[in-house]
């Protein structure tokens, strides 16, 4: 299983695809960070927009510096007007993302979803975030007590993906249990 970098906005409606970093030459190009699978697909998803959804911004990808996209803004010619851009987030309609493969997810999808333990059905929390640490995503579940666990996105840990009905269902593995005080860490104590 895998998780494609998309996060969502307060509205629920757009997704997050990349940070301006800053300025790159004197023409008006700008760095973005881009957060979508392929960095060179920034251009593909059409207009893009600011968090508020106030000022639209038409990018078109010029190149690559630094693991960074260089890009032309329309209506952007000098480097004071790209400077001035550094740090805007932009956004597009979840709408305009390509449904995605077998077994891979969004994590603006997975965000929100209820996790239920494999175990004993019981509702643990809700999915707060989605990571990559360099090791494979990793599922942060909020739980009702007011802490949170990690849970390694991988079909054994994650056996059931209910985007339909809201739902997770996980299996975590002995240590998170343990850790946790579930049904592992009780079996052990007695």
């Amino acid at each position: 299983m895998a998780a494609r970098r998309a996060d969502l906005s307060r509205d629920g409606q757009r997704v997050l695809v990349g940070v301006i970093s800053g300025a790159q030459g004197l023409k008006g190009e700008i760095r973005i960070k881009s957060f979508t699978a392929d960095p060179a697909d920034l251009g593909a998803y059409g207009p893009l927009t600011d968090e508020e959804g106030g000022r639209v911004y038409a990018i078109r990808p010029v190149g690559e510096t630094r693991g960074q996209i260089v890009a032309r803004v329309e209506g952007i010619a000098d480097r004071a007007a790209a400077e001035a851009l550094k740090g805007v987030h932009l956004y597009v309609s979840r709408a305009a993302f390509p449904a995605p493969e077998e077994d891979e997810y969004y994590h603006v999808d997975l965000v929100g979803l209820s996790a239920w333990r494999l175990a004993d059905g019981a509702e643990i929390g809700t999915v707060k975030a989605v990571y990559d640490f360099g090791a494979g995503d990793m599922l942060e579940i909020a739980r009702a007590d007011g802490g949170t666990v990690l849970i390694p996105f991988t079909r054994a840990a994650v056996p059931e993906v209910d985007l339909a009905g809201g739902r997770v269902v996980v299996d975590p593995p002995v240590e998170v249990e343990a850790r946790e005080g579930g049904p592992a860490a009780e079996t052990r104590e007695a």
